[in-house]
């Protein structure tokens, strides 16, 4: 199987997950596994509209784009992912969605990733993915209750 499905409760209303998914600021301070900070981000938020971050562990900086398929606040996001090589070029294309529930006041978020060109692929970014995850739980804790826009 060459998809990456991962589920996770974060303990934040569903307006606020959100918001730092799709908010340049906001994915700026968990974007990434632990030990990287992001040095660029920018979001065109519109369907058609490209995303680019740039995240470094301070000696190598690691670019990744894509293109947002759907955006539906505060539910749903689908955008392509590719890593750029260090030569310019674009990586293979993988399709991102993720789907916010609201759960007693929480959020159930699934993230799934696919097609992978290999299983090796696939678990790369498992690891990466788990961490970068833990450090979006951890930021939604510090985010306050005007975050989210209410």
């Amino acid at each position: 199987m060459t998809d990456l499905t991962i589920t996770r409760l974060l303990d934040a209303p569903r307006e606020l997950a959100f918001r730092v998914w799709t908010d340049p600021d906001h994915l700026a301070h968990w974007w990434g596994p632990a030990g990287f900070t992001t040095r660029s981000c920018t979001v065109n938020l519109t369907e058609g509209g490209r995303w680019r971050i740039c995240i470094s562990d301070g000696e190598t900086d690691l670019w990744a784009s894509g293109v947002y398929h759907e955006i539906v606040p505060p539910e749903r996001l689908v955008f392509s992912f590719a890593w750029e090589e260090p030569e310019g070029a674009r990586g293979h294309d993988t399709l991102v969605t993720v789907t916010l529930s609201e759960l007693d006041g929480k959020t159930e978020m699934s993230f799934h990733q696919a097609i992978f060109e290999t299983v090796a692929d696939r678990d790369g970014h498992v690891e990466g993915w788990q961490s970068c995850f833990g450090r979006l739980a951890a930021y939604l804790t510090e985010c306050s209750p005007d975050a989210s826009g209410r």
